[in-house]
């Protein structure tokens, strides 16, 4: 009996590598040889801890939640998970977690939202943002984008035949894009703008002022908004603000919310998409057509979480003292920065070298350094300008902790000597 020959996945390509989508690069799939953003900070990550094995990594790149979510919240979920009617297929969710979020809306934003009509689940709001160009885009169609922002509606943009125009997101535009400068041809093949509030990275929050000319527009040229909520709970600046709470917007567009940034509850794939019910109905027929529906259990603790506005206030306050105390070590260190106006995540010019002769070409180049040489991790983001992100979702169990590792990161800088 002759011996089954494996294929040599060294020497030759497998039968299919002629077969995948040009979206996804065609023949030329699995063989570029860029290094993406992420694994270069895991690779910096792993020579830091190689060369330096006594010295504890200051990891400030960490971009979700440090706590487990709150132990009511993990209560419901465990007298859920044994109940017999929640073994099921949710399809497009359970009235629970849509009345709880229709409730939400209204008690913290007085937004009035028809539970049956205007919310539906999604498994995280990385989804929804996979799923609503699906809705929308055409070959040949646009979607604005704010750059540095969340990717994802982009991608899904450019796998139906669209494309992307970039917004860039300026300090002297007070990180809002410039919708005066979009051409006018841009405007008449846009389907949909894309807006992140508070932002990620930036931190700047909108105005209600912006989000009017945001509504006047859309009508005016006849495009689709949605607004990603998922910092809206970590707002330092003021009360949270909904972009369905502008006269109109419900007119344009919806609102997608997490439940893993102002609830703690990273993993649990947890969101809802809210605003006009025809676009609603156009998510949830897609998404009838993508998944089956969030573990009916999930979504019930999920409801009792949006039922307790203690919850996110708590985590509110503990990230705004903790960015109190990045700032006021950053400061210090010659970096110029301010408290965000929400998100956890603070954008800060990357120094340009060090005093010793080092320079630094890009936001990259420091982050590299900075990891390699001193153990402090940050992401670097060089879309619109040279910025590095530092997040205060560091593990740290007391505030003893907390002001222990910035005690530790002010003498690293310190040591870094870097220049501006």
């Amino acid at each position: 009996m002759s011996a089954v020959t494996k294929p040599d996945s060294t020497s030759a390509d497998p039968y299919f590598q002629s077969l995948f989508a040009d979206r996804i690069g065609g023949a030329g799939y699995g063989k570029g040889t860029e290094i993406y953003k992420f694994e270069k900070i895991k690779r910096a990550k792993r020579k830091a801890l190689a060369d330096h094995p006594d010295r504890q990594l200051l990891d400030f790149g960490i971009g979700e939640n440090d706590s487990m979510a709150d132990a009511k919240v993990r209560q419901v979920m465990a007298a859920e998970i044994d109940k017999p009617e929640n073994r099921g297929y949710a399809d497009n969710g359970v009235i629970e977690y849509k009345q709880a979020a229709a409730d939400f809306m209204k008690r913290n934003f007085g937004v009035e939202l028809d539970p049956a009509t205007q919310v539906n689940h999604c498994i995280g709001s990385k989804p929804a943002y996979a799923m609503l160009p699906a809705a929308f885009i055409n070959p040949g169609d646009i979607t604005m984008m704010t750059v540095p922002g969340y990717p994802v509606a982009g991608t899904h943009t450019r796998y139906y035949g669209g494309e992307v125009f970039k917004l860039p997101l300026l300090a002297e535009n007070n990180f809002l894009p410039d919708l005066d400068a979009v051409p006018d041809d841009i405007y008449r093949r846009t389907k949909l703008l894309v807006l992140n509030y508070p932002n990620s990275p930036t931190g700047k929050t909108a105005t209600p002022e912006f989000y009017e000319k945001v509504v006047a527009l859309a009508k005016e040229k006849q495009f689709v908004v949605v607004q990603d909520a998922a910092h809206i709970l970590l707002s330092f600046d003021g009360k949270p603000l909904s972009f369905l709470q502008t006269p109109g917007a419900m007119d344009v567009g919806v609102e997608v919310h997490s439940m893993s940034k102002g609830y703690d509850m990273i993993g649990w794939r947890m969101g809802f998409v809210c605003g006009h019910p025809r676009i609603v109905s156009a998510f949830s027929d897609i998404k009838d057509n993508s998944d089956s529906g969030q573990f009916i259990a999930t979504q019930k603790a999920a409801a009792a979480a949006l039922n307790d506005d203690s919850i996110p206030e708590r985590i509110r306050s503990k990230y705004l003292r903790r960015m109190n105390k990045l700032v006021a070590v950053l400061k210090e260190c010659g970096f110029e920065c301010e408290v965000p106006g929400g998100t956890y995540f603070l954008y800060a010019k990357s120094p340009t070298g060090t005093k010793s002769g080092e320079t630094f070409a890009a936001g990259e180049d420091a982050t590299r350094h900075l990891i390699e040489q001193f153990g402090i991790v940050t992401v670097p983001w060089d879309d619109a300008g040279a910025f590095l992100r530092f997040s205060v979702t560091y593990v740290a169990a007391t505030e003893a902790d907390e002001d222990a590792l910035m005690d530790e990161t002010k003498k690293r800088l310190g040591d870094a000597g870097l220049v501006w």
